[in-house]
């Protein structure tokens, strides 16, 4: 409950140098000690809470909450604020309990406004045409379907309503500062709602954006941040002199040392360092750190991109209206390049610049080198690469969202429906190579890419032993702790549901049977689904189902794969797919294996010890990059290696049980 002044207030009020254009559209609430307010200005209708708490502050300085030096219009301040030394006013805001406010310029509201929510990001195409207007509630998946489906012009028309009934819900002449929110030495914040617990320090301007801020996960914006037409979410940290126009920056991503990027959208955990980015989709874990990078016109996700790396996305004929697609696990080495039109296939390493607009999407996991002007595919053999199992281990860990409500729903599988399917087709494609130009080619041409006839080879060895091992994971999976007889076998072996065949999807991060897209789509076109948060629960759900859909998919291509019947499959057909899987896996392993020793040979020495003998070089490189046996992800393949054999051989023996106990071989 809030009350007028008293005359004894508004007295101590003008001894302390305050004025008011009216003092009676100042009110106070229960606890207001006028004493703690001091030179201040007062315009419009005002609002004060009690000033009791004293706030701790870095190097044992301690203050009061109160006013002091500060100009306020049409502001309500809840219980325990700190407000000092600001230049110009603050006006037209409500502000949390606990918050401090410090030496800043201007903070307003001046017209009524959406904070952000509803501004279009030209995202791919500079032009225009793949617009996706941002929202507090914005998830990777559903930017993907506004940026990519322009075929539904009803799906854009009904997801586009949504966005803008939400903008206008939550439309406002009054901007709120949270509880427990600290803003210090900043310059001018214009029309930006800010977030519990967030934490602006050194900003210089901040215009139309929403800080979506909480206990659970705050948000920090730093030094010299310029954001103009944004949305930054839980978890987020932008600082050391970021610029943004017209980006939505997702949860628990980080931007910093000048990194500057516009009409871009960045979902989690992100992270973007002293480049460029221009109409980019950065998906979940795209990651830039280097000064001389730019990303331009392009869709990636789970993406690494090397020092001096870049795209165009015109041909100097019609302008910027090209884009170009690099797929999940994307690499690009120091200096790589792309002329755009290009799709670049998961888990693939760039290298080399590439002016053909290669199309590698059926071959997942290859490398693409630049050779005599011309792209070299190599199929598969970034299987063999440690670091690429590396990079799938190391996802999950890094993933630094505490905000339980999280929009983003990520898949971390390197093997999956999605990037099998790829390498069924891959091995389709290398196949229909050596049927048609003979398989003593030395050279084989595929998309704008030349393969060589071993590569060729290797690429259909490596792309078997891992879709051998996807089927034998998802089988040992499925079967384990439900194989006491051979009818508990068959039926356990039956799919959950039947979503789940035919092709997949990777929207964004999560990865969904294309039927169940096409189901979520027609949902949102007839108006079933109406709400983003309905399309949010929608997904969500299907990722917590994942390995239904998966075993579904898997299932049916282990039929076909081994040409089975379910309703007739024997412990012996088992038995041979089980071999089969650790013949598989165990290969694979040996190789990453003999792939990480690489990294503790004798050339990796070089440039350590420098000043010594080969002791001492070995000596300095034990202590500082460690011993190859001791190593914790070596120890970790070696271990992967005997557990899955011992897995195997486990459902083996139980098998051999069926057998001896049936007499059915």
């Amino acid at each position: 409950m809030y009350r007028k002044l008293s005359q004894e207030e508004i007295a101590v009020l003008e001894s302390q140098r305050c004025t008011a254009e009216d003092w009676s559209l100042v009110e106070v609430g229960a606890g207001f000690d006028a004493g703690r307010v001091s030179n201040a200005a007062f315009s419009g209708r005002i609002r004060m809470g009690r000033f009791e708490a004293v706030f701790p502050l870095p190097g044992g300085i301690r203050k009061q909450a109160g006013i002091r030096n500060a100009t306020l219009h049409n502001c309500e301040l809840a219980d325990d604020v700190l407000i000092e030394n600001v230049q110009n006013y603050i006006a037209n805001y409500r502000i949390g309990s606990h918050t401090v406010i410090q030496n800043v310029d201007r903070i307003l509201v001046d017209r009524k406004t959406t904070f952000g929510n509803g501004t279009e990001v030209a995202v791919l195409n500079e032009t225009g045409g793949r617009e996706v207007k941002i929202n507090d509630k914005l998830s990777a998946h559903v930017a993907y379907i506004l940026a990519l489906y322009r075929h539904r012009p009803e799906l854009i028309a009904q997801l586009n309503r949504m966005i803008d009934f939400y903008s206008r819900k939550h439309a406002s002449e009054t901007g709120d500062i949270g509880s427990r929110v600290v803003i210090r030495d900043a310059g001018l914040i214009r029309n930006v709602r800010i977030g519990n617990n967030a934490g602006i320090e050194g900003a210089c301007r901040l215009e139309n954006g929403s800080i979506n801020s909480n206990e659970h996960d705050p948000v920090r914006i730093g030094h010299g941040v310029v954001a103009e037409d944004f949305i930054i979410c839980s978890g987020s940290k932008v600082d050391d002199g970021v610029m943004l126009t017209r980006c939505f920056v997702g949860q628990a991503c980080q931007l910093g040392h000048s990194y500057s990027a516009g009409d871009s959208l960045f979902f989690s955990n992100c992270h973007g360092e002293n480049g460029e980015a221009c109409a980019i989709f950065a998906g979940p874990y795209t990651v830039t750190h280097h000064k001389s990078t730019l990303l331009i016109a392009g869709m990636f996700s789970f993406m690494n991109a090397g020092s001096g790396s870049n795209q165009s996305n015109h041909m100097y004929k019609l302008g910027p209206i090209h884009q170009g697609i690099i797929e999940r696990g994307g690499k690009t080495t120091s200096d790589s390049y792309l002329l755009w039109p290009a799709k670049i296939g998961a888990f693939s390493l760039i290298m080399g610049r590439h002016y053909r607009n290669p199309d590698t999407s059926d071959m997942p996991f290859s490398y693409l080198i630049e050779s005599k002007d011309e792209t070299v595919l190599v199929p598969g053999v970034n299987l063999k690469s440690i670091g690429t199992i590396r990079d799938a281990q190391k996802f999950p860990k890094r993933d630094k969202r505490k905000d339980p409500d999280k929009l983003d729903q990520i898949n971390f599988n390197l093997l999956s429906p999605y990037t099998v399917q790829k390498m069924f087709a891959g091995v389709r494609i290398l196949k229909d190579l050596q049927e048609h130009c003979g398989k003593t080619s030395d050279t084989y041409t595929y998309r704008s890419c030349k393969i060589s006839n071993s590569a060729l080879r290797k690429g259909l060895d490596l792309y078997d032993k891992a879709i051998r091992k996807f089927l034998g994971n998802s089988l040992i999976s499925r079967l384990e702790h439900h194989t006491a007889s051979l009818q508990d076998i068959r039926r356990r072996l039956q799919p959950d549901t039947d979503e789940g065949l035919g092709s997949w999807r990777d929207i964004a991060g999560v990865l969904i049977p294309e039927q169940i897209v096409d189901t979520l789509l027609d949902r949102i076109e007839s108006g079933k689904i109406s709400k983003l948060k309905e399309i949010n629960a929608f997904i969500e759900n299907v990722h917590r189902n994942y390995y239904s859909y998966e075993w579904t998919w898997a299932w049916d291509k282990i039929r076909s794969y081994y040409r089975l019947s379910p309703g007739t499959i024997t412990p012996e057909q088992i038995i041979r797919m089980i071999e089969d899987w650790k013949e598989a896996v165990v290969s694979l392993d040996r190789i990453l294996y003999e792939d990480a020793r690489k990294e503790f040979s004798l050339s990796s020495r070089t440039g350590f010890g420098a000043d010594g003998n080969n002791d001492e070089q070995r000596l300095d490189f034990e202590h500082v990059r460690g011993n190859f046996e001791k190593n914790t992800f070596i120890a970790s393949l070696l271990h992967h290696m005997e557990e899955k054999t011992c897995l195997g051989d486990k459902v083996i023996g139980e098998m051999n049980r069926l057998l001896t106990s049936s007499g059915s071989r």
